[in-house]
């Protein structure tokens, strides 16, 4: 791999010269950027660059600066580059995902060029969802589950998320809520335990879903009645994407748009929305696979899944947000459940 750097210009083997026209963001801890190039004989072809450099010393902003910390991400970079080299090509319409044109690395730096979605239609970001946002991405969760039900985990994490218990000892230590600090391994168990196992996509917060405008639709197909047929939401970042359950994306999502009054309102809806995606696409899909059982398997485990990142959380974060009255309560009642399964 030729070195890449963040210089105005490099040259792809397979697609030519690139110019950088503008940076779109830092990653995380200062591993590198994600910036946006145009080829330099045609201006209006652009690509985006994910250019991951790995550092002497990371500066982890809640101050997690460890080895562990560092050999994680670093095999999430390895993860996310073969998600787009063995995986991706899979994603349809129904679960969108940039198109990969090149991948490089060395012992020291990763470069991945995607298609940039921003061209495709889907320049559209949400820092705040209303129900139809949160509806279309969890569309996108349904179809991905279906497309990946059952598939193994080859190359990716064994286990998706970022929050892993396995992957999260130095967290767990730091819990103060020592009942569900017991109760770990156990919630972990009860999720692997699940007969129906997809790729989950790990990080699935609203953030990493990229939106189109309907009116977009409208002007791509011509007439109304076909519109509402078209996906919304295209996703990026797969990093710790993995196998698991799909309530872990599924709670995490809905933890990641509402607040304790929005999770408590509309928690339920959104759920029943999913379910009747999920059990479509996995119709649609002909996979041998009964849809009532999926969802008879997985409906249980949103509190369990729940659970599990509320262990996370209470252990990095004490003091986040999402540490609500409606997290509390559903971590109780995921902890209620798993005596009743032990006993």
């Amino acid at each position: 791999m030729k070195k890449h750097d963040t210089t105005p210009s490099l040259i792809i083997e397979g697609v030519g010269e690139l110019i950088k026209t503008d940076t779109i963001q830092s990653l995380w801890s200062g591993y590198g950027e994600i910036s946006r190039y145009s080829l330099s004989s045609d201006a209006s072809q652009s690509y985006v660059l994910k250019h991951v450099k790995l550092p002497d010393q990371a500066n982890h902003p809640r101050g997690w600066n460890t080895d562990l910390s560092h050999q994680r991400k670093v095999t999430s970079y390895h993860v996310e580059t073969t998600w787009y080299r063995a995986f991706s090509h899979q994603c349809d319409g129904l679960c969108r995902v940039p198109r990969c044109v090149h991948l490089s690395s060395s012992e020291t730096e990763f470069l991945m060029v995607l298609e940039d979605l921003d061209a495709c239609g889907f320049a559209n970001r949400r820092s705040v969802a209303s129900l139809d946002d949160m509806k279309a991405c969890l569309d996108w969760l349904a179809n991905f589950h279906a497309l990946f039900m059952m598939t193994k985990a080859e190359g990716l994490w064994p286990k998706g998320t970022y929050w892993h218990l396995d992957t999260r000892p130095d967290e767990l230590e730091a819990m103060s809520d020592l009942t569900l600090k017991a109760a770990a391994s156990s919630i972990d168990q009860f999720l692997d335990d699940c007969p129906y196992q997809t790729l989950v996509h790990g990080d699935a917060k609203l953030a990493n879903f990229c939106f189109k405008d309907r009116e977009d639709f409208e002007s791509t197909v011509g007439f109304e009645d076909t519109v509402d047929d078209l996906p919304n939401v295209a996703a990026v970042d797969f990093q710790y994407v993995g196998g698991g359950c799909g309530m872990k994306d599924v709670a995490y999502f809905i933890g990641s748009c509402l607040d304790e009054h929005g999770c408590e309102q509309h928690h339920q809806v959104l759920l029943d929305h999913y379910f009747d995606v999920l059990k479509q696409a996995i119709l649609d899909r002909d996979q041998g696979i009964n849809p009532d059982d999926v969802e008879q398997a997985w409906r249980p485990l949103f509190a369990v899944a729940w659970a599990d990142f509320h262990r996370f959380l209470q252990g990095w974060s004490p003091d986040h947000w999402k540490l609500h009255g409606f997290s509390d309560r559903l971590t109780r009642q995921a902890l209620a459940n798993l005596s009743l399964r032990d006993c």
